[in-house]
């Protein structure tokens, strides 16, 4: 499995605020989105952004994926 860098997929730094992750999420997730957007490829970034975001979001996961990543 290779290692995704979530944070540069949301485009934030890696030491990034829970507000900072939420705000680059709903930004994100209002372009890429299907009903938002009239690209027919945004299934893809869509899925991406959202298992980022998942991740980054839990305090748990957040801690696990930082020590992966180190």
């Amino acid at each position: 499995m290779k290692f995704k860098d979530y944070s540069n997929i949301m485009g934030i730094e890696r030491n990034a605020t829970q507000d900072g992750i939420k705000r680059a999420y709903h930004k994100l997730a209002r372009k890429y989105h299907s009903d938002a957007s009239d690209a027919p490829d945004v299934e893809i970034p869509f899925k991406e952004i959202s298992e980022a975001y998942e991740t980054l979001k839990d305090p748990e996961k957040r801690v696990a994926y930082d020590q992966l990543g180190s």
